[in-house]
């Protein structure tokens, strides 16, 4: 699996990472273990996570992918190659301080991650969506302890517009706090212009670090969803819909042919497309099984033609 440097973190880390979502929710422990042993023999070592997955699934109170991700790390021995990624904002417990960006939930949140995770050290550790209700200098504050405790490398925003990110930039220089190394958008090949607007380009002059979720559209550009035919029985099929439309089917034509050319599968040719979009680090990718991640491995060495390149911009222009 090709290597790329994370921003201007110094980390280095595959140009895939491996997602963890659908651990303790489509994936039991047992599936998920096999999942991480496949990535890890491909040369996989960036693996993403958040301390709220996947509290919408019956009898999961979150913190459930966390655990199932340190549990693995300490049985294989692996901590010390591996990048982990995880997230803090969204609601762990009851009372004033149980979710949130300010200083109170991050400092108890990051104890539990740290616990779950079963590590000294959370190497990225990213807001999962911006806190309007706290200062951002108060955020970064907190955050800017952690780094100096050893409890965090680097940190790291998900789900920020460009106006939010460009002024907790700015709030960080200004004050000397530490500045987002990454940005976790929404982008794939039919959902381009809310990170191509304005994120590419400010990420790009930054030097920040992107790791795209949800490069596959929920599944749509897996190539299972096909004009005319019913949608496959998935958790995430109702998320589809959106897209099936001729829009949509225009998008997946110009995958197929791309993939035809290569001799790979639809999923893997729009991973390949997303790694030639500006300051693209790592797209996050998701299986429920070894088989449905070999589907996706071969993304990391594909090269498009410009031609290609140019055909599928072409057919996603209007998303």
């Amino acid at each position: 699996m090709r290597m790329t440097t994370l921003g201007r973190t110094g980390l280095a880390v595959s140009n895939l990472c491996l997602g963890s979502m659908q651990f303790g929710w489509t994936a039991g422990e047992a599936d998920s273990v096999r999942v991480l042993d496949a990535f890890a023999e491909a040369g996989g070592n960036f693996i993403d996570t958040a301390d709220i997955y996947s509290r919408w699934s019956p009898g999961n109170a979150g913190g459930v992918s966390e655990e199932i991700i340190g549990r693995w790390m300490k049985q294989r021995g692996t901590r010390e190659r591996l990048v982990v990624a995880t997230k803090v904002r969204g609601e762990m417990w009851r009372g004033a301080d149980g979710e949130g960006l300010g200083r109170a939930h991050i400092e108890r949140a990051v104890e539990d991650s740290l616990r779950r995770l079963q590590v000294e050290t959370i190497d990225l550790y990213q807001c999962h969506w911006a806190d309007e209700s706290t200062p951002i200098a108060e955020t970064l504050a907190t955050f800017g302890a952690l780094i100096k405790s050893g409890k965090v490398r680097f940190i790291g925003a998900s789900n920020y517009s460009a106006e939010q990110l460009g002024e907790a930039l700015r709030v960080a220089d200004e004050g000397a706090l530490p500045r987002f190394a990454t940005l976790q958008p929404h982008h794939n090949l039919v959902h381009r212009s809310e990170y191509e607007a304005g994120l590419a380009a400010l990420c790009a002059q930054e030097g920040m670090g992107v790791v795209p979720y949800s490069p596959l559209a929920a599944g749509f550009l897996s190539g299972k969803y096909r004009r005319g035919q019913p949608l496959p029985k998935s958790q995430r099929a109702a998320r589809v819909k959106q897209h099936m439309n001729d829009a949509g089917f225009a998008a997946i034509d110009a995958l197929d042919a791309v993939a035809t050319a290569h001799g790979a599968t639809v999923a893997a040719a729009a991973l390949a497309w997303e790694l030639t979009r500006p300051a693209m680090t790592a797209p996050i990718i998701g299986a429920n099984t070894p088989e449905q991640l070999a589907d996706l491995l071969p993304a990391s060495e594909l090269q498009l033609t410009a031609e290609e390149i140019e055909a599928l911009d072409a057919a996603s222009a209007a998303f």
